[in-house]
Order: C-alpha cells, then sequence, then structure tokens
C-alpha cells in the first residue's frame, strides 16, 4: 500500500506580489518636533496677542490651533502618497506655481508694502508660501530627468525656471519669499551635484546683478527695490543709527530678548510685547516674545525641536529610496533651515528685516500650511524609503 506524498505548505508570495502594507508609516521623531513647535507657538501666541483683538483675547490661538489641525491632516495625506508620481507631473506642478503667483499679481491689493495675499472668505491665501515647496518640487523633477545631460545647459535651464517665479515674488514686493526662492534653486543645484565652477558663474552673475539694481537702475530712473526695503536690507548694520526709524523694530527685538533673561518676564511682565513697543510680535518677532516671556529657556526649547527637525530631515535625505526623493528632501531642509536663521537673526540684530516668518511658529495660515505640506512630503520620502527596505529585506529571506 502506497504512501501519500505529503502536501508541502506554500511558500509565502514573492515581494513583488506582496500585499502592500498600510499601516501608519510617519517618522515620531519629526511629527513630534512638528508638533512641539506648534505648542509653542500657541503658548506664544496665547500671552502676546490677548489684547490685539477687541473682546477676543484667543483669536490668533484659535485660529493658529485650526491651521494646525488642517495642516497635520494635510501631511498625514501627503505621506501616504508616492512622491516620485510628482517627477512625472513636473510641469504642471510648475504651470500651477506660476499660475498662483500670476493670479497673486492679477487680484490682490497691496498690504504692507506687499502684494502677495489673496482674500479668501475664511482665509487669507498667500501664494508665494506654497511656491517654495512647489519650486523644490518641479526643479527637482527636472534635474533628475536630465541628469545624463548634467552641464552648463542644465544648470542655466533649471536657474531660468527657477528666476522666473522668483522675480514674480519680487514684483510682489516679497522680497523675503524671494530670497527663500532663490536659496532652494542653489540647494537642489548642489545636492544634484553640480559642479563648483557653474556656482563660481552664478555667483558673478549675481553680483553683477545686484550692480545693477543698487546702482545702475537707480542711475537710469528704475526702482527695483523700494525704499523701505533699502533700509531694512542696510539698518541692521547699524540700528542705533536711525533708532525711531528704520533701525526701531530691531532695536526693540533686541531689549525683548535682553530683558528675558534666563527664565523671561513672565506674560504679565513682558512689556515690549504687552505695550506693543514690539511690532509684528505674533509674525516676524515671535522668537523676540518667546525670548522676552519665557528667557533663555524658552528660545532653547524652540531651537531644540528646531534642531531636531532639521535633524530627522537630513537622516531622510540619507535614507531616500532615489535621488529624486533626496532632491525633495534636501531642498524643503535647505529652505526650512534658511528660514529659521533669517527670522531668528532679525530677531538679534544680525539678519536684515525680510518678513520671513518662523516656520511653525509665527502665526499665519498659509505659513502653517505649506510648512506641513512639506513635512508630509519629507515623511512620504521615509515612508517609502522604509517600504522599499521592507521589500528588499522580504526578498533575500525569500531568496
Amino acid at each position: 500500500m502506497s504512501t501519500a506524498t505529503p502536501i508541502k505548505p506554500a511558500s509565502d508570495p514573492p515581494p513583488s506580489l506582496a500585499p502592500r502594507e498600510w499601516r501608519l508609516r510617519l517618522d515620531p521623531l519629526l511629527l513630534l518636533a512638528a508638533l512641539g513647535l506648534v505648542a509653542c507657538s500657541l503658548v506664544a501666541l496665547h500671552g502676546s496677542t490677548r489684547a490685539d483683538v477687541a473682546g477676543q483675547p484667543y483669536y490668533y490661538v484659535y485660529r493658529q490651533a485650526i491651521y494646525a489641525g488642517v495642516g497635520l491632516t494635510l501631511m498625514y495625506a501627503v505621506s501616504r502618497f508616492d512622491y516620485s508620481r510628482l517627477q512625472d507631473l513636473r510641469y504642471a506642478v510648475y504651470g500651477l506655481l506660476i499660475g498662483l503667483l500670476l493670479l497673486v499679481l492679477a487680484v490682490a491689493t497691496a498690504t504692507r508694502g506687499a502684494k502677495a495675499w489673496i482674500e479668501l472668505p475664511f482665509f487669507t491665501f498667500q501664494p508665494s508660501e506654497f511656491g517654495k515647496v512647489l519650486l523644490v518640487v518641479a526643479l527637482a523633477g527636472f534635474l533628475v530627468s536630465r541628469m545624463r545631460l548634467m552641464g552648463r545647459q542644465t544648470t542655466a535651464r533649471v536657474v531660468l525656471l527657477g528666476l522666473i517665479p522668483t522675480m514674480l515674488v519680487m514684483a510682489e514686493n516679497d522680497l523675503g519669499s524671494a530670497l527663500v526662492y532663490g536659496v532652494g534653486i542653489l540647494a537642489v543645484l548642489f545636492l544634484a551635484g553640480v559642479p563648483w565652477r557653474h556656482f563660481a558663474g552664478l555667483g558673478a552673475l549675481f553680483a553683477v546683478a545686484m550692480a545693477i539694481v543698487l546702482a545702475g537702475a537707480p542711475a537710469l530712473g528704475v526702482e527695483v527695490l523700494k525704499p523701505y526695503q533699502k533700509e531694512r536690507l542696510t539698518s541692521f548694520l547699524e540700528p542705533s543709527a536711525d533708532p525711531a526709524a528704520a533701525g526701531y523694530q530691531q532695536q526693540q527685538s533686541k531689549i525683548a530678548i535682553g530683558s528675558g533673561e534666563k527664565t523671561g518676564r513672565g506674560v504679565d511682565d513682558a512689556t515690549q510685547t504687552g505695550l506693543d513697543f514690539l511690532p509684528e510680535h505674533h509674525t516676524d518677532f515671535i522668537f523676540a516674545v518667546v525670548g522676552e516671556t519665557y528667557g533663555f529657556v524658552g528660545c532653547a526649547l524652540v531651537l531644540s525641536l528646531y534642531a531636531l527637525l532639521i535633524w530627522r530631515a537630513l537622516h531622510i535625505l540619507t535614507v531616500a529610496k532615489n535621488l529624486y526623493g533626496a532632491l525633495l528632501a534636501g531642498g524643503i531642509t535647505v529652505m526650512l533651515l534658511f528660514q529659521l536663521f533669517v527670522n531668528v537673526g532679525m530677531s538679534v540684530g544680525i539678519m536684515p528685516i525680510t518678513g520671513v516668518t518662523a516656520p511653525l511658529l509665527s502665526a499665519g495660515g498659509s505659513s502653517m500650511l505649506a510648512t506641513f505640506l512639506a513635512i508630509g512630503l519629507l515623511q512620504s520620502v521615509n515612508a517609502q524609503a522604509r517600504e522599499t527596505a521592507a521589500v528588499k529585506g522580504r526578498a533575500t529571506v525569500f531568496e
């Protein structure tokens, strides 16, 4: 009597046929840094804006909390999206960027010297904030598509594609965002491995352009930079020379930070903020509010959270599954770091006042949502890297 051959259990399916894993794949430390900065923002706004809107002491706090909630939802949605698909959509993304900036010039009204906001029923939309992210997405796609042809022509094309939206933002009198755009262009070029001689050439062209803007154009009667913009760019070198006008903001900011000492003066005794000596205390100079109210301890906490955010972003850059992901992560990281450096530098008097906000800390819906959009892309790069590593691990086991 023959013995039946036992049936072997079916082996695991090869990695290519394995069902996709949909569990949450967020970088916990990156998320923690973002949530910590939002919490610091709400605390700082609670103490500094109580008297800004009559009868509504929590006006800015509630709005910031709502923007943060929407931003977190946006971040999670983007993190579940395969960022690599954006490389094929680079022309559509770039077209959207140009279209939004042209729309601002067509319909926006000037506010505080800049024509950068579109008034919506429940939201003041600033396209240039979202443009920072869209620019990196588009330029990274253009660079990856031409990596085999990397040379002067590719560098020139990418720079030209970046300068078009930068000039549109300059036309809005939004000098701070234009500087961030310029840094984003240089960041993706550097990460793509553009030769140093190309950067030397770009530096020479920039020097010529600045000479034309500051000397040549005014001599011909063409005003590229407004007088107040020139004052902002130069007053930080010697703010005490005109403390009642051009140097007023930075003087008050340094007084606020210095008076906070180690642990701060507290909400009730923060006179620079409470008595409105410190201008734009909920946006441009929110770091000075933290310094006066919570002192060195508060500033150290905020900067530590930023350091954690930048560290995790750099880590994601190193583990990206492809060059496009590395360029995305690197461009976003450099832009966030530049905004932080400029904003804090404005507050302590080492950088000119250009209106650059502190990501996730300054009040503002567009800035909050754009930053969470950027973090969502970082999370997507991280999730795809982990998924690829998991697939490779299963493939090794299967083999």
